[in-house]
């Protein structure tokens, strides 16, 4: 049977005649597509109820966490259901080294079996070995925009509690999470994108006014002071503003503040 048709099948299928394992599935799928769905997507409440399901649905499972990286060592915690995941992200801060980060990355599934044997990445083992009881960790990477890779990692108290099972079973709840993660970070640059766009046309604005050019002759001076210092050209544009407040601030002050302010001295 071809794929196309495997799926419609699944999806004509009332839902209580699917397996638990085919149930869980499908309701992560309906909250990615309640996510894409909607005008204005409350993406922690959606991840969180992922992430339950998701433990509930991998074998060996007990925590789990999505975590980005950034520039700078940032890390940061999109969500969580217990505290070890948000320490395990705290130590990938601390060291700079770690399972998760090396899947975001890397863009490879990392699996520890033993945390307390592992030497892939000492630091990080010997630090979260001290601040959790965590031994187990299997970690996917999201798929997504270079710019913010992230990961998706399951945790656990025993060694060895991962089997084949939760690997096929993380890829295609890694998968769905890819999906939502993909959605926040589209809306994110959305709206920078409008954001960048209203600043440079406001700045475009002054230039004009300023000089008495048209908008092309505006756009074209701001595009030629970025690519000469090498900055971005919204950041010229934000420059811009700055000044102009400034400009105004410095135009608008009362005429007799400085008389003020000035020292009389001493009387002949």
């Amino acid at each position: 049977m071809r794929g196309h048709d495997v799926g419609s099948r699944l999806l004509a299928e009332p839902e209580h005649t699917l397996s638990a394992e085919r149930q869980s599935i499908y309701a992560v799928l309906r909250k990615v597509d309640e996510l894409q769905r909607s005008r204005d997507p409350d993406f922690g409440t959606v991840l969180r109820d992922i992430i339950a399901m998701t433990v509930a649905a991998i074998p060996g499972a007990q925590y789990l966490g999505v975590t980005v990286f950034g520039d700078g060592g940032m890390v940061r915690t999109l969500a969580a259901n217990h505290r070890y995941p948000s320490l395990s992200d705290a130590v990938h801060r601390d060291v700079g080294e770690g399972p998760c980060l090396s899947a975001a990355r890397e863009r490879r599934i990392v699996c520890i079996d033993d945390l307390a044997t592992d030497r892939r990445w000492p630091r990080y083992r010997d630090a979260a070995l001290e601040r959790t009881r965590v031994r187990s960790i299997i970690s996917f990477p999201l798929c997504g925009d270079d710019s913010a890779p992230a990961a998706f990692s399951c945790y656990a108290e025993l060694p060895w509690a991962f089997t084949e099972e939760s690997l096929e079973l993380g890829l295609i709840y890694a998968a769905h999470t890819s999906l939502a993660w993909n959605v926040l970070h589209g809306q994110q640059h959305f709206h920078a994108a409008l954001v960048s766009r209203d600043v440079i046309g406001q700045a475009k604005g002054i230039l004009m006014e300023r000089f008495q050019i048209s908008a092309a002759a505006a756009f074209s001076m701001l595009r030629q002071l970025s690519q000469e210092s090498n900055t971005k050209l919204v950041h010229i544009a934000e420059k811009v503003i700055q000044l102009e407040r400034a400009g105004q601030a410095s135009r608008e002050a009362p005429s007799g503040c400085q008389c003020r302010n000035v020292s009389c001295g001493e009387r002949p």
